[in-house]
């Protein structure tokens, strides 16, 4: 556990030595002020529901982007095989690598509370729901950075790495859309493997054990790809 913390914390030190982390954070909180002052200002109401929306579909986009060189890099500069060799096991390796996306996924995050403090100071907001938003939007964003992080073990090339998850977030985020297309047991699996299907509830302030059920395992599977990915030299 100590190894995957410091692992974990030498590779969030990477991330803010780049400038791509500071591209995703200004670019991104440029965009959620903005809409957040439409937001508010069309539906008249002290709810972050439009917000989680549109941030959940930002994020669709977002973590790909500081997922991508997670491991591509790694491979790309010789240094995976180095790593490898270290006394540092292969699931520490990747669940420090993973924390450390999740970390800078989540100070991203906590850099819109003011959006609930601006509705606090104004009005008298749904504090459950706002809350469960958040843990949603969290919970959907861990979901798409272990994609990330899994594809980023494939290949040595992080334009590939990103496609590749694109590829796999868009399949599951729009996966919805296919249900009429199917009936039955069929049409029942494609609705549970919807991650829409499963982070609308949490933006209107309902969490159930399914939905946690839904994210929490497909974290834990795409991680553990992850590791059989390293552990059979997939990523060469």
């Amino acid at each position: 556990m100590k190894k995957t913390g410091i692992l974990a914390s030498k590779e969030l030190r990477a991330y803010f030595t780049s400038p791509i982390a500071y591209i995703v954070m200004i670019l991104s909180l440029s965009v959620f002020n903005v809409l957040f002052y439409m937001i508010i200002d069309q539906n008249r109401e002290a709810v972050l529901r439009d917000m989680f929306l549109l941030m959940e579909f930002m994020f669709v986009f977002l973590a790909p982007i500081f997922t991508m060189k997670v491991f591509a890099e790694e491979k790309m500069s010789g240094t995976m095989e180095f790593l490898q060799t270290t006394p540092t096991r292969n699931s520490e390796i990747v669940y420090g690598k993973y924390l450390s996306s999740v970390v800078f996924f989540l100070i991203l995050l906590l850099l819109t509370a003011p959006y609930y403090a601006i509705l606090e100071f104004f009005s008298s907001p749904d504090v459950p729901a706002i809350l469960t938003g958040y843990l949603g939007i969290f919970l959907e964003g861990a979901f798409f950075i272990a994609i990330g992080v899994f594809t980023s073990a494939l290949t040595r090339n992080q334009i590939v790495a990103a496609l590749s998850a694109y590829v796999l977030i868009l399949l599951l985020y729009f996966s919805v859309g296919l249900e009429k297309f199917f009936s039955g047991t069929p049409q029942a699996l494609v609705h549970y493997l919807s991650v829409m299907g499963h982070s609308k509830n949490f933006f209107i302030g309902i969490v159930t054990t399914a939905d946690l059920i839904y994210f929490i395992s497909g974290i834990f599977l795409f991680l553990t790809l992850t590791r059989i990915a390293i552990e059979n030299r997939l990523c060469r």
